[in-house]
């Protein structure tokens, strides 16, 4: 645009230039318009079969683990569009080779459906049995050109619509429970606190009472569910995972051979009687909609179990170590907004009460960008067509699987200043609300809305809403608190270390 606007001056009025050099201006921006910037190569390989795909995972998991396994490959290629393998492959996997798009510029070329097809690509490369969801391929696995699609995802809206006036009642009946336990350990035995065992109770509590209106625990479930859903978790995510285990040992029967679904039948069944018997409304909505009671129940289980709770499971201990160590001021400013706000609605936590509440709201954007749930996301080309990143232009072929690892793109340096830092302001004002268009953790910028015709999250305003409430829940009981993070099978662990219970 310079180099344009520099000739046009040269063509105004008051500085004519002689008629043939006019003419060759003139030649010279049509050239450089008609032109469009040549594709690249894309750059990378794949190895040697089943020798390509092996050491690539190893430097996944073992050599250089997940960041640097992507950040070493980018600086090799200079390049954040490259050719590569993605675990588990080449085994569980039937092709491990992918385009790794890793700028927030390239990565959006996932969520176009005109470009790409979501079919069956949720957890990667691989796809866990139907054994696992009831001989069904459920929803997430589906793209929107299959029929099904579009009825199941109107049933997750209808859901969630029949439910909303529960969902605040719903979360502080089940996060007071938390919290209270927690108070009791830190405050009263002086000792630290397990936020994830605690949290996965809660959550499940929650969705069962605010989806439902069912107590699991005054069913024949009891206080399995938790346990049940975190094991049935482990058989789908099993291949992209180490759970510590030694290496042998984790390459054997984690990453060559897929766990055998019989393992867990019996525990997922007691999951599928207990939604079978607290949906009834539901499913009887499904029978309407041409869904048979089965799948949809088999549905409303994966939603409920893998999106809803799997993504609070991994979220929430992610954005509690994220607030905590924002330090005494921000939690000051926090708890100075959030208790004001409560205040002039009426002393009640209310979706009004939570639209003035913006740092807490950024907070949360912020906690979303820096960490996001699902961090990978696939899609197989439907066409040939051309993908662009900051630099470059690259030119993809119809079946080529692209692969993103979102922690990159929700971090690119010529999107967010300090992209690795957790800056809990960063999406107030007019240029925060800017920026929301690059925070893509449900699968679709922020600005944008799921519908039956896309792949954005059925859940995205409701994942939103909760982990809000989690942050104001914390600041209406504390003035501040502190963790400590570790890691987990399924995400970070957390421990809080101290509560300063409110005073003001």
């Amino acid at each position: 645009m310079a180099s344009t606007s520099v000739y046009l001056h040269f063509l105004s009025p008051k500085s004519p230039p002689k008629p043939s050099r006019r003419r060759h201006i003139v030649r010279w921006i049509s050239a450089s318009a008609s032109e469009p910037p040549k594709p690249r190569e894309i750059p990378g390989d794949y190895g040697l079969p089943l020798i390509g795909p092996i050491k690539d995972r190893l430097d996944f998991f073992y050599n250089q683990g997940r960041d640097e396994f992507f950040r070493s490959r980018i600086q090799k290629h200079q390049s954040t569009v490259f050719k590569t393998n993605m675990p588990p492959g080449p085994f569980i996997s039937s092709n491990p080779n992918v385009i790794a798009l890793l700028d927030g510029k390239s990565f959006p070329t996932l969520f176009d459906i005109t470009k790409v097809e979501k079919r069956d690509v949720f957890s990667g490369t691989y796809m866990p049995s139907t054994k696992l969801t009831g001989g069904y391929r459920v929803l997430s696995y589906l793209d929107p050109s299959e029929p099904i699609h579009a009825k199941l995802k109107q049933l997750m809206f209808s859901l969630l619509k029949s439910r909303r006036e529960y969902i605040v009642p719903g979360f502080y009946a089940s996060y007071n429970k938390l919290f209270e336990s927690i108070e009791t350990e830190v405050l009263e035995s002086k000792r630290k606190a397990s936020f994830g065992d605690a949290n996965d109770r809660a959550a499940f509590d929650f969705l069962s009472k605010a989806l439902y209106d069912v107590n699991p625990v005054e069913t024949k479930l009891g206080s399995h569910g938790p346990r049940l859903v975190n094991l049935w978790l482990l058989f789908q995510l099993g291949p992209l995972l180490t759970l510590g285990l030694p290496k042998l040992i984790g390459e054997i029967f984690l990453h060559t051979f897929s766990i055998p679904p019989f393992l867990i039948k019996r525990g997922y069944n007691r999951l599928y009687e207990f939604f079978h018997e607290s949906s009834g409304s539901i499913l009887d909505e499904a029978e309407k909609m041409g869904i048979s009671r089965e799948e949809a129940c088999h549905n409303l289980l994966f939603a409920t179990c893998f999106n809803a709770y799997g993504g609070m499971k991994l979220f929430f201990p992610s954005m509690l170590k994220w607030v905590g160590q924002s330090g005494v001021d921000i939690h000051t400013q926090l708890a100075t907004e959030i208790r004001s706000a409560i205040r002039s609605n009426g002393g009640e936590v209310t979706m009004a009460a939570m639209e003035q509440m913006p740092l807490m709201k950024s907070v949360v954007y912020e906690s979303l960008r820096i960490n996001p749930p699902v961090p990978y996301q696939y899609g197989k080309a439907k066409k040939d067509f051309l993908v662009e990143s900051h630099d470059n232009l690259f030119e993809v072929k119809a079946g080529d699987m692209l692969f993103g690892y979102q922690p990159f793109a929700t971090k690119d340096p010529k999107i967010f200043k300090r992209p690795e830092e957790f800056l809990p302001g960063r999406f107030l004002g007019e240029e925060g609300e800017r920026l929301l268009r690059h925070v893509l953790w449900s699968n679709g910028p922020e600005t944008e809305s799921p519908t039956v015709g896309n792949k954005q999250c059925a859940g995205k305003d409701f994942v939103v809403m909760v982990s809000r409430l989690l942050v104001v829940e914390i600041f209406r009981r504390y003035d501040t608190f502190e963790v400590e993070a570790g890691t987990s099978a399924l995400g970070l662990s957390v421990n809080l270390t101290t509560l300063k219970k409110a005073t003001f």
